[in-house]
């Protein structure tokens, strides 16, 4: 840890972290749950497990919480596994899974995970949010946890939610953008208070946001224009301003265009911009790609220039290229990173030799990806049962997850 850190920001998210793995310990997984087959990189040809495969839908999305996964697959059906303690998984229960479950029978377009709770938009264009709301990061109007899906607000316009630790941000189809839960930092992005905002409020008066991502405890999105914004704490450079004053509101990260697409994780973050890979923030586990402390200014990664899909969240980050590899760094603790080790990486190493990722990726302690096929492979910590193969037992190499027909 660099003795500039805000250590009480550090033990704040280390504590959480500690109950969220007490809380998965303490529920143990239902014996009675619908077990799906689930297929690892050995399976051989032909075998129950590998026509179980085939036979599955194939997954359009995916993304990973604190202990969680969750997926939508071709029909639109949403799909959540893994920790459950306050309610994430959306199946009305505060019981672990450790294989994938459907959430009702709505059908949706896109899914993201925080550390304890999830949002997710529907096919009609309305949000929904679960699980811990503490912090009122469901965006209900109450502090109250959910075990199943609630709609936020009456809305019928959400394009994209994206869900952190404490608190929660969504893009319009109008190019508005919104955020609500814990402000103790100035996430929210609009300003020093509330402390807690349980309803969506809109971030300054712009109409051409694209994407955001939300970190612990601090925010970046990209615009139409290709420029990149970020706002909140800023005490390890994670906003990319070049220094290590927090930002109330949007402020943006340089003057260049071409950006793409941002992630952010618990202090840092990655972009990537016009096929170029940069990072900044924190890299007291190699998270940002490069060697060193930390950076509070963007910093490129190597020299490629064919960069496709960032994902990055906690301490460890993932990036495919436009030839369908996957790389990943930083953290490596419980094998996230995917390379068959439990190393912390410096340099994005090459998970695999496949060259068909090209679908979606997430990654927190554990980590998620969908091939060209539409299948859906998951590896690292497996304490909740969210890497979906009927265990908990973790691995540090991925292993395909087969969603129930």
């Amino acid at each position: 840890m660099n003795g500039h850190q805000d250590g009480r920001l550090r033990t704040r998210w280390r504590r959480a972290a500690r109950l969220l793995a007490a809380a998965s310990a303490m529920v143990t997984a239902s014996a009675g749950l619908t077990v799906a087959l689930t297929v690892g990189p050995a399976a051989a040809a032909g075998s129950p497990a590998a026509r179980a495969a085939l036979a599955a839908p194939a997954a359009t999305s995916v993304t990973t919480g604190g202990a969680h996964t969750c997926a939508i697959s071709t029909d639109g059906g949403l799909w959540c596994w893994g920790s459950n303690y306050g309610g994430q998984l959306g199946d009305g229960t505060t019981t672990n899974r450790s294989a994938p479950a459907r959430v009702g029978t709505a059908t949706w377009t896109g899914v993201d995970a925080g550390t304890g709770h999830t949002c997710a938009v529907r096919t009609d264009g309305t949000l929904w949010c679960w699980g811990s709301n503490f912090r009122g990061q469901l965006g209900d109007g109450t502090t109250t946890s959910r075990s199943a899906p609630v709609q936020v607000g009456t809305a019928t316009t959400w394009a994209r939610v994206d869900a952190g630790p404490s608190h929660t941000c969504a893009v319009r189809t109008d190019g508005t953008l919104w955020c609500w839960g814990f402000n103790r930092t100035a996430q929210l992005g609009v300003g020093a208070s509330p402390y807690v905002a349980n309803t969506p409020l809109q971030v300054g008066t712009a109409t051409d946001w694209v994407s955001v991502s939300t970190g612990f405890g601090h925010t970046c999105g990209v615009r139409t224009g290709g420029t990149l914004w970020c706002w909140g704490s800023n005490s390890d450079g994670q906003l990319g301003m070049g220094n290590l004053t927090p930002q109330a509101t949007p402020a943006q990260v340089g003057t260049a265009t071409g950006w793409t697409g941002v992630a952010t994780g618990y202090a840092h973050a990655c972009g990537i911009r016009s096929g170029t890979l940069w990072c900044w923030g924190e890299n007291g586990y190699g998270q940002l790609g490069v060697s060193g402390s930390y950076r509070t200014a963007p910093v490129q990664i190597g020299t490629a220039t064919t960069w496709s899909r960032i994902a990055a969240s906690s301490d460890t980050t993932c990036a495919t290229r436009t030839d369908g590899t996957l790389w990943c760094w930083g953290k490596n603790t419980a094998g996230q990173v995917g390379d068959g080790s439990t190393t912390h990486r410096w340099a994005p190493v090459q998970v695999g030799t496949a060259t068909t990722w090209t679908g979606g990726l997430a990654v927190t302690d554990h980590g998620c990806g969908i091939r060209t096929d539409g299948g859906l492979w998951c590896w690292g910590d497996n304490s909740g049962g969210q890497l979906g193969d009927g265990s908990t037992v973790g691995r540090s190499t991925p292993g395909q997850v087969t969603l129930p027909a």
